[in-house]
């Protein structure tokens, strides 16, 4: 059996119509880090929740270590869990913050500071160690949460949505403090966002969810280049895949724009008695460079350049084609500029196929 199990978990509160978590099956082994990850409302934090025992299981069941946890309580789960708001305690200094758990846990006094000690130090919080949160950054007082969770010594930590409330730069720095942390600790983590890029970044395993349903799980780059429906496919990577409504005709793809590009060899089976399909290609797979438009000669496209993001190690070149806004992730290199016209062609192989109607992957 796997470190923790869940088995056909729903979640319908009182009142509501619909499940906000609908027949969740997941297995997780001990070490792994997995993310659950999806818009707002699709029900990653109450699945967190439920694991936590925050939340009542409405049916299915929870087992972590092999026990059948749907009634006991939090404190008997074997958890420690970090929360959005950093929940400090705001007259407590940092390293009474840090030990008011272990207080309350009844640890020596010996053996609470030396699990202070070992946690300000592995989170850097020495020089800080005194101060109250007033007196702290964003950064820092997030570093603090994860030090009360960390001397728990507990197998399995939760985290949601830790580091919504911080800026872009000090979400990159936690993103690498919080992926430390988890190797060092050997733990098991489950940590909920709905940022897709602290997901591929830190995950070894990502659950996609969408209306309380599982959309697809599995390692980051399988769902970046096999994602099993468009969802997937468009809530994973920056910028968003490029999608076109087009018509499969004499081996052709046809936009609605009236542009032509050939079917990419080996598709044509799969996609027989299809009429229209929904084709998506990511940015990256938009080629602006005269060796690959030399090399897929026979499928040269045309546009005018609407708008160039200049990202410093990349740029992203916005344009219409096949009657929608397009992206194309560029080399730093590439120079158009907004009202050129440009030639670009799309790689043949890293094309997707989705079904028009249920929108999951066909190719």
């Amino acid at each position: 059996m796997s470190f923790i199990e869940l088995k056909n978990i729903c979640k319908k509160y009182k009142g509501n119509d619909r499940n906000s978590v609908t027949d969740f099956n997941l297995q997780v082994e001990e070490k792994e880090f997995i993310a659950f990850v999806g818009p707002s409302g699709c029900g990653k934090s109450t699945t967190l929740r439920m694991i936590a025992g925050f939340e009542d299981i409405t049916s299915g069941d929870l087992f972590i270590g092999g026990v059948r946890m749907n009634e006991i309580a939090p404190a008997g789960r074997g958890i420690a869990m970090v929360f959005q708001n950093y929940a400090l305690y705001p007259h407590m200094t940092v390293e009474k913050n840090i030990s008011y758990g272990l207080k309350n846990m009844k640890v020596p006094a010996e053996e609470i500071k030396k699990k202070v000690d070992w946690a300000v130090k592995i989170l850097g919080l020495e020089e800080y160690r005194y101060r109250k949160p007033k007196n702290l950054s964003g950064g820092q007082r997030q570093r603090v949460a994860l030090g009360r969770a960390i001397v728990k010594d507990k197998k399995l930590f939760l985290m949601d949505e830790p580091l919504s409330n911080l800026d872009a730069k000090l979400r990159v720095s936690m993103r690498n403090e919080i992926s430390k942390l988890h190797r060092n600790l050997g733990s098991t983590t489950i940590y909920v966002t709905h940022d897709q890029v602290e997901a591929m970044t830190m995950a070894d395993r990502i659950v996609i969810m969408k209306d309380g349903i599982i959309q697809q799980a599995g390692k980051p780059m399988e769902l970046y280049e096999h994602p099993v429906n468009k969802f997937v496919a468009g809530f994973i990577g920056s910028p968003q895949m490029n999608f076109y409504n087009v018509k499969i005709q004499n081996g052709n793809i046809v936009f609605s724009d009236g542009n032509k590009i050939k079917l990419p060899d080996g598709t044509d089976e799969r996609l027989k008695g299809r009429s229209s399909v929904i084709m998506g290609i990511r940015g990256e797979d938009i080629k602006f460079d005269l060796s690959n438009i030399e090399l897929y000669n026979g499928n040269v496209q045309k546009a005018v350049i609407e708008n160039a993001e200049i990202m410093g190690n990349e740029n992203n070149l916005y344009f219409d084609f096949g009657g929608i806004s397009s992206v194309a992730r560029v080399s730093k290199y590439e120079t158009s500029q907004p009202g050129d016209e440009a030639e670009f062609v799309f790689m043949p192989h890293k094309m997707h196929f989705f079904d028009i109607d249920t929108e999951e992957a066909v190719i």
